[in-house]
């Protein structure tokens, strides 16, 4: 049994929302959740189980960084019975084509990090988010008239904004991607999905832009990400 959560069998849904940010589970629990119930406490990872429009959805804070996202994907898909996991967070923008507040769905995550080699040995360094999950949100996104801008994400180590020289960190993308995004979780969920014969997918709302010079104050960044919450409940249920 998990070792980073207290839920105890039956806790958790079958499908999970995750965004790192432990008070950003409380807010989706406490704004869009029915009857929702504290199910994990660890390490003020906090969660929650409710319903949405009748169906039960589990909201869990996966923390920053590929670490710990693995850990807690892992436990909630092996342990918990977990068979599909939408992580919901923010991101940098890479593309002129993106502006603050627009949402993103990772099709491919791409990162420079040894997070596959550690865990399984081999040189891995490209996942797949999972079709079926995103055509789902692709058809309830064109339903409720939440757009969305599909691509690729570069998922990193470190945080970008504080990179001394980000051009350079741009020219390492592999030009056949189209890197649009950059985030910190989703490779290691995409890889741990796949590992695991799970579902996984990825909706991120852009909070800061380095082609325009934009970015997003923490009570912007709480608005704009609505939308995104939003997409992520309304596709939770037709799962």
């Amino acid at each position: 049994m998990s070792i980073h959560c207290n839920a105890k069998n039956g806790d958790i849904a079958k499908t999970v929302l995750m965004p790192g940010d432990p008070l950003r589970a409380k807010y989706i629990a406490e704004n869009f959740l029915e009857n929702a119930r504290l199910v994990n406490t660890v390490r003020n990872m906090l969660a929650y189980t409710g319903t949405y429009k009748g169906k039960e959805i589990t909201v869990f804070s996966s923390g920053m960084g590929m670490p710990s996202m693995g850990i807690y994907c892992y436990e909630l898909y092996k342990f918990y019975g977990v068979e599909n996991i939408i992580r919901i967070g923010s991101c940098g923008a890479y593309s002129n084509d993106l502006n603050l507040s627009d949402v993103v769905l990772v099709d491919k995550s791409y990162t420079e990090g040894n997070f596959a080699y550690e865990w399984s040995g081999t040189e891995e360094h490209l996942a797949n988010s999972d079709g079926e999950l995103n055509n789902i949100i692709e058809n309830t996104s064109k339903e409720i008239n939440i757009p969305y801008i599909k691509g690729n994400a570069f998922c990193n180590d470190c945080f970008d904004g504080y990179l001394d020289d980000i051009p350079s960190f741009i020219n390492r993308f592999p030009k056949d991607l189209n890197i649009i995004a950059c985030e910190m979780e989703a490779f290691a969920l995409f890889y741990m999905a796949n590992y695991l014969g799970k579902k996984a997918s990825c909706l991120l709302t852009v909070v800061d832009s380095y082609f325009k010079k934009q970015s997003s104050s923490s009570e912007e960044r709480e608005k704009s990400l609505n939308n995104m919450i939003l997409l992520a409940l309304e596709s939770g249920i037709k799962i």
